[in-house]
């Protein structure tokens, strides 16, 4: 047995393990994420590296001119250019991703006007603009994961803060602060992020603001109760009659049993920020036109009904995803109850 867990870290490993839905879509999500984090590496309109004349080139992290393979030009370099892909062949190789398509990039070549159906140069077809939805797809998985992730801590950090004073304090700050949050919790939040991204240049960080003034409520009430249970434990009592103070109270000996409500709501506390992003991005309130992301190919299907690959791509992929989320924390839940863990 591993010495760095304890016997019930142990347990709920085990308990974890033994569901197995959960634990293959843990895998499963943390093999999606992974690749979709080298999505430059998977999908892009240039090489990763290029050899000319017995030279190496990283297209991929900077941008070379036409003349340095032998174009005539100073501009940058379409490596698609069948010139160009030409030029690099003569006098060396290039090594190509799987997808050589990025989510800007657009492809001329096809024979049917835009959205064009799946073919080998576009393995999920391509949106009303041309762009490849393979490639828009991995970037848009990534920006959401990431988004989501990033979402999730934050208000989790907020939240659990909130509820660890609350319920430590008692008394006046916390009435005051139940009071805030029923008011809070009143209004509609749907509407307030409708008028707020209406209002406001769109963006990562700015859409990110927002969302986090409305999820990070969702954690006070679990931690809170945690916080007014154990305050009164005879360990805890031990420990302020010793002269420790209150912060050190909290984080030492209170805080690790709130956690384990924190930890178990965390995966659909992200499966639901990944939903906010979509939709706002669905309803054109979301990141700037553009970036890729699944409310926008929902969007587009929606639009263009007559291309079902675009509407079915988005759905699949966004059902997937938040099952596999839910199933983790399914697991997660099963892990730490105690009735599970003591068999």
């Amino acid at each position: 047995m591993n010495r760095r867990f304890s016997p019930l870290t142990h347990r709920r490993l085990d308990a974890f393990k033994r569901n197995r839905r959960g634990f293959w879509s843990l895998w499963l999500f943390l093999a999606l994420f992974i690749i979709t984090l080298f999505a430059e590496l998977v999908a892009n309109d240039r090489p990763i590296l290029v050899s000319y004349q017995g030279s190496l080139y990283a297209p991929i992290l900077r941008d070379y001119p036409e003349t340095t393979f032998g174009g005539d030009f100073l501009t940058f370099t379409d490596y698609r250019d069948p010139y160009m892909a030409a030029k690099i062949a003569e006098n060396g190789w290039a090594l190509w991703p799987p997808i050589r398509h990025d989510y800007r990039s657009i492809n001329y070549d096809v024979l049917r006007p835009h959205p064009a159906p799946p073919t080998p140069a576009n393995w999920l077809g391509t949106d009303d603009q041309g762009r490849d939805v393979m490639a828009r797809l991995i970037y848009g998985l990534r920006l959401s994961i990431l988004f989501g992730l990033t979402l999730t801590v934050v208000s989790t950090i907020i939240g659990v803060g909130a509820g660890a004073v609350q319920g430590y304090f008692g008394g006046k700050i916390d009435l005051v602060g139940q009071r805030f949050l029923e008011i809070w919790g009143g209004l509609p939040h749907l509407l307030i992020l409708i008028i707020v991204a209406s209002m406001i240049a769109p963006g990562f960080w700015t859409l990110l603001g927002v969302l986090v003034l409305f999820s990070w409520t969702s954690l006070v009430g679990v931690v809170r109760a945690e916080f007014l249970r154990a305050r009164n434990f005879d360990y805890v009592r031990a420990a302020k009659a010793l002269g420790m103070n209150d912060r050190r109270v909290m984080v030492r000996h209170v805080l690790p049993n709130a956690m384990v409500a924190t930890l178990t709501f965390m995966p659909f506390i992200l499966s639901s920020s990944i939903v906010a992003l979509t939709a706002l991005d669905f309803l054109g309130l979301g990141l700037p036109p553009g970036s890729p992301s699944l409310g926008d190919l929902l969007s587009q299907g929606k639009s263009n009904l007559q291309a079902p690959w675009l509407g079915l791509t988005g759905f699949i992929v966004l059902a997937v995803l938040l099952s596999l989320l839910v199933f983790v924390g399914e697991a997660v839940r099963d892990a730490f109850d105690p009735r599970k863990t003591n068999l």
